[in-house]
């Protein structure tokens, strides 16, 4: 038995014997709290490891119960440890979610002798969201919004940690937990594996609970009358009940004084079942959790638009003009142009009824609108460093350089572009090709592979968006002919 399983085997019983389960019958006592409806297993191309269907489950059944004693909480720590809840009354001025991090290192920094031992050795040991990007990978994202987004996460994160030190100080944690990659380790496990509790904004680290992986929300196919998805991330842990049926993949249940967990929609043998954490764009879930989905109904693209058509725009808020992930642009930004481009003498109360019901103004208008969004997003393309196909090009030598089993010929290597170029020579890595990089370079580059991720989906939505521009434009252009 290798030791990552070994350890995987201690903390199932470790959870078992905190009243974690995975069955509704109370009569069973056994090793492991998995083993009844969900097992651990590997899935390499959806998220790596998680939690599979060990039997056929339907919609709405109760698949996993973590009581409340076992989730990690500020409340339960500071519970076992007088010194650490004497500290933090002095520093009420700190959020909870900077408490709850602190309290995190606070107990890695126990080793084995903390009581949450069993599962903090199971916690990731890097991530990828934004604010643990580098300069060459927050630039690689390469769109203005995106750069930004990356900025403000590692500003926040570093501005946290400077709040947070004095405390981390008086709790005399050794200098490696106080450091900043410490506070950014901490910080993205809370952002990235917390789920919401009602008694504690920072929300809670929930053993066993936090192995499953996300399934976005949308329409399901496999669904039985009576349920729906919470598209609200606020909302995402909460337990709602309507008519006896729940309506969530699952929250804290007073009743139970557990977490309780529920499958979203029916499961096959061996299937791996998912979690959802609320409604989130690709550059939402790379900020939080250090992921991108290339099938995301939830993601959004914005472009930039004039002055003028915000002030036209004031019945929708701005972050309702957009394109989806799918190509066509939303209602929102349809209407606001519709009205843009009407001119100002037109502008009867006729035409305001049409645009407010989201109805065509006229073909032309509508061949006018449709070609003003076709433009504008050709002009994002024209302005960004790469093409589709050059991001598509270095997403599969990134792929090439971290494959350890890959030798890779002189020519392939005299074949790569600038930016791959550009990337081994600042970190020096030419003579490193075929020898194998430091695990701190693989780490590196994964998160540049995810900025490349990120902006080839967002490049190919604009190219959705001008090919269903273009065939809206051809189906008009017939009916005017």
């Amino acid at each position: 038995m290798d030791s990552e399983h070994q350890t995987m085997e201690t903390f199932l019983r470790w959870a078992a014997e905190l009243g974690v389960s995975d069955s509704t019958d109370p009569s069973r006592s056994d090793d492991s709290c998995l083993g009844r409806t969900l097992s651990v297993a590997d899935f390499p191309l959806a998220g790596g490891r998680g939690l599979g269907a060990v039997r056929e489950l339907r919609k709405g059944e109760l698949v996993l119960k973590v009581p409340r004693n076992a989730l990690l909480t500020t409340e339960s720590m500071v519970a076992k440890d007088q010194n650490l809840r004497d500290s933090i009354n002095l520093h009420a001025s700190l959020s909870s979610t900077q408490i709850l991090s602190v309290c995190l290192l606070y107990e890695m920094s126990k080793g084995k002798s903390s009581f949450w031992y069993p599962y903090l050795v199971h916690l990731p040991r890097d991530y990828d969201l934004l604010a643990t990007f580098g300069e060459f990978e927050k630039q690689a994202l390469q769109v203005e919004d995106a750069v930004w987004a990356a900025e403000k996460a590692i500003a926040k994160s570093q501005s946290e940690w400077k709040e947070a030190v004095t405390l981390m100080k008086e709790l005399d944690l050794k200098p490696k937990f106080q450091s900043l990659q410490a506070w950014n380790w901490a910080s993205a496990t809370i952002s990235s594996r917390t789920l919401h509790i009602p008694w504690d904004s920072a929300g809670c680290l929930c053993p066993v609970g936090d192995l499953f992986n996300y399934d976005a929300p949308g329409d399901d196919s496999n669904t039985s009358e009576g349920f729906e998805t919470v598209n609200n991330a606020e909302e995402a842990g909460h337990v709602v009940e309507t008519q006896s049926e729940r309506l969530t993949d699952g929250g804290f249940d007073g009743d139970a004084n557990a977490y309780c967990l529920y499958a979203r929609r029916n499961y096959q043998l061996g299937e791996q079942v998912l979690l959802c954490y609320g409604t989130y764009t690709n550059l939402e879930l790379l900020e939080h959790y250090g992921f991108t989905l290339d099938d995301n109904s939830n993601d959004k693209v914005f472009i930039p638009l004039e002055t003028s058509l915000y002030a036209l725009a004031s019945s929708w808020p701005k972050d309702s003009l957009y394109i989806h992930q799918d190509g066509k642009p939303s209602f929102s930004l349809v209407s606001t142009l519709r009205l843009w481009l009407i001119p100002q003498s037109q502008r009867d109360k006729s035409v305001m009824r049409l645009v407010y019901a989201g109805s065509q103004i006229s073909v032309k208008n509508e061949i006018l609108v449709m070609k003003w969004v076709s433009e504008k997003c050709r002009s994002v393309l024209r302005e960004l460093p790469t093409s589709i196909l050059e991001d598509r090009v270095i997403f599969q030598d990134i792929d090439k350089l971290q494959d350890t089993e890959l030798r890779l010929e002189q020519r392939e290597v005299e074949a790569f572009g600038s930016e791959v170029r550009s990337f081994l020579e600042a970190n020096r890595l030419w003579d490193l090709i075929n020898g194998g990089f430091s695990g701190k370079i693989n780490r590196i580059m994964s998160k540049w592979r995810l900025s490349v991720q990120w902006r080839l989906r967002y490049k190919r939505t604009l190219a959705d968006c001008i090919s269903y521009c273009n065939e809206k434009i051809n189906h008009l252009s017939g009916n005017l002919g």
